[in-house]
């Protein structure tokens, strides 16, 4: 009888400081989303950018690493993680000196899209190192610790950014990366055991070209649209490019030997639901972060950096309630659909208490309080138990094609819930006092009297309630949808018994000792060992 050895059932012994390692670097990666913002007025001032420069040294990173999450994922599953990730480290930490030492606005810019490089491989690479590392009874909680790094990162980066900036240069926020790429370089090569694919596919060289060009079509519109407007010639272009080229895409891995993105993972309804529900957490996510800045500046009247700071209580939840294991002691109790369900459904009610609950334009900061940390709530639930569907649903050798998907679909539901909300909120203004202004500043600023302003603010609160309401009925919506089809799945499609997925591991990076040589079979989600692939006794 074959039996498997204790560290692959019981997961890589070094597990947990692998992640910490992992998601320092996931981090700093994270936070130059973001981190950015705070310092336009700096360079604006010392490298003489203009608007366009600005425009580009911001989105020149998200947009590369948009672009690349599909591919590098593949890449990962392919040649390594511990290789790709190794490289994302290198590529990210070079990226970060040549921005923190840039002379002009193209040299930052360029700057920013080689750390987009390094940030894809990252993102893709460290969710499929904690698949691989992590058994079935811990990854739960290993996937919320990663959620929470993810919310962390995105509501930290302004401020961060901004303590920076109050002691150091510009140059600062971006060489503060390098100690950490170095530390994570030096601990990946130590610590972490390479895995991958053990089928070998052949490279998928044209699945890679059309998944970039067509992300980063689709992509750029999102980004373009609202500030040159959803039917400019430019949105509408990109987005076109992007729809044909993604479309060309689905149907050149439909035909190809060895497809980077196997289509039929799509008539998996577990696979479809987490994917439903993915994207609809970061549309009410992305969406109510949009208006709530407005809000809490607008309606409210805080300064920006007050405005940043009331943010907070959201992240905070988030942090605080993955490190108690919330998610990961729900979902054994409560099962994957009715966990989604429940956060999902706090999400939706925590935008609708912001809305409902904060009085307009006279109101207080008590609503948005109470909604920021029913959002937290909700997000700390849902959002590991949908990127742990998510991988369930996938072999276990295609862990980083997977990573990269959540990635994606993350990026579209963040976009798309700012387009559709700001959509909202724009229309219900624009029908209720009639102005020619492009925003809300320019119409208070035309006004000609005190109820002129009044009337202009009081239709502004009124469209951001109108749209932080469209946003929690289309989260709930989503939780419904999401647990249906995840529902249906369990009773159609019966997980095998739990198992660890076996990746195919090299020698222990230090001690050069063996630690596994499983293959996975890619056929099966279950990840069941194949003949001479199972582990050996002793």
């Amino acid at each position: 009888m074959t039996m498997r050895s204790p560290e692959v059932s019981q997961g890589h012994p070094q597990r947990w400081l692998i992640l910490g390692v992992i998601l320092l670097a996931q981090l700093t990666v994270l936070l130059d989303n973001t981190v950015l913002n705070v310092a336009i007025p700096s360079l604006t001032r010392e490298l003489d950018a203009s608007s366009a420069d600005i425009q580009w040294m911001i989105n020149a990173y998200s947009l590369v690493q948009s672009g690349l999450l599909l591919t590098a994922g593949s890449a990962a599953d392919r040649y390594g993680r511990r290789k790709l990730l190794i490289a994302g480290l290198a590529v990210f930490g070079v990226g970060s000196l040549t921005a923190g030492l840039a002379q002009s606005s193209g040299q930052l810019i360029a700057a920013r899209a080689g750390m987009g490089v390094g940030g894809a491989l990252l993102m893709t690479t460290t969710l499929a190192v904690v698949v691989q590392i992590f058994d079935d009874s811990e990854r739960v909680k290993a996937i919320g610790l990663w959620s929470t790094v993810n919310s962390l990162g995105f509501a930290a980066g302004p401020l961060i950014g901004g303590i920076m900036l109050d002691h150091f240069w510009w140059g600062a926020i971006f060489l503060i990366n390098i100690p950490v790429a170095l530390i994570g370089l030096w601990a990946v090569v130590r610590m972490v055991p390479e895995s991958k694919n053990p089928q070998g596919d052949r490279p998928d060289l044209g699945g890679a070209v059309l998944s970039t060009i067509g992300m980063t079509g689709a992509v750029f519109a999102i980004i373009s649209g609202p500030e040159h407007g959803w039917t400019s010639g430019r949105v509408l272009v990109s987005a076109a490019i992007g729809v044909l080229v993604l479309g060309a895409f689905v149907l050149w891995e439909l035909r190809a030997p060895y497809p980077m993105l196997d289509m039929h993972f799509f008539r998996n309804q577990r696979f479809v639901g987490a994917i439903a529900g993915a994207v609809l957490v970061s549309f009410g996510l992305g969406g109510s972060l949009f208006l709530l800045t407005q809000h809490l500046q607008f309606v409210l009247g805080y300064g920006p950096l007050e405005a940043g700071m009331r943010t907070a209580p959201l992240a905070v939840t988030v942090v605080l309630l993955n490190l108690t294991g919330l998610g990961a002691r729900l979902v054994p109790k409560l099962g994957t659909p009715a966990t989604i369900l429940s956060g999902m459904s706090l999400l939706a009610a925590g935008l609708a208490s912001v809305a409902l609950l904060s009085g307009g334009a006279d109101g207080t900061y008590a609503g948005v309080f109470l909604g920021l940390v029913m959002m937290g709530a909700g997000i700390a639930m849902a959002m590991p138990a949908m990127a742990n569907a998510l991988m369930s649903a996938i072999p276990p050798a295609k862990a980083g094609v997977g990573a990269g998907i959540n990635g994606t679909m993350a990026e579209f539901g963040n976009g798309l819930g700012v387009a559709i909300l700001g959509a909202v909120l724009n229309a219900r203004f624009f029908a209720l006092v009639s102005v020619s202004a492009a925003s809300l500043p320019a119409a208070l600023a035309a006004a000609g009297s005190a109820q002129e302003r009044r009337e202009i603010a009081d239709a502004f609160a009124s469209g951001l309630e109108t749209s932080q309401l469209v946003g929690a009925a289309a989260v709930f919506l989503g939780g419904l949808l999401a647990a249906a089809l995840l529902r249906r799945a369990e009773r159609t499609q019966p997980v095998a018994p739990a198992q660890a997925p076996v990746p195919v591991l090299d020698a222990d990076p230090a001690s050069g000792a063996p630690q596994g040589d499983g293959a996975v079979d890619a056929g099966g989600a279950d990840g069941a060992v194949k003949g001479s692939g199972a582990a050996r006794t002793g």
